[in-house]
């Protein structure tokens, strides 16, 4: 079987969601979806916490395919695209990150995750000046 990459999987969402894909998946919502990500997430914690790393692995991808089916439902519906998710979180973890993207500097975990609440407490208040 060839490697598979994030592309397959969105191009299986999508299937799952088309005329001929799965009566189940192609009813669901945004809405809907949230019981699904509840319950990975759920399955995620409980992995962990079980120290199960061969189970984590598999949970890890069911949360992972949550987010791309609701982002493929939210293409559908003209929302967004996964590739906005993508770059949102993107910009987030490097604007967030001064210390290893920019000029700041922290040399604990305790100075970056001061940084870290700083950032995001002048990105939050950025969005407020600006809505």
């Amino acid at each position: 079987m060839a490697k598979k990459t994030f592309k397959n999987l969105c191009e299986l969402a999508s299937k799952l969601r088309s005329k001929t894909g799965c009566p189940w998946d192609r009813k669901q919502t945004i809405d809907s979806m949230l019981i699904c990500v509840e319950e990975e997430v759920a399955e995620v914690r409980q992995a962990i916490e079980n120290g199960d790393h061969k189970n984590l692995k598999e949970e890890l991808g069911d949360v992972l395919f949550q987010i791309v089916m609701i982002s493929q439902i939210a293409k559908e519906n003209k929302y967004f695209k996964i590739d906005d998710v993508i770059a949102g979180i993107d910009k987030k973890i490097r604007s967030r990150h001064t210390w290893v993207f920019g000029k700041d500097k922290a040399k604990t975990p305790e100075e970056a995750l001061e940084m870290w609440r700083k950032n995001k407490e002048k990105e939050k208040l950025r969005k407020k000046l600006r809505s």
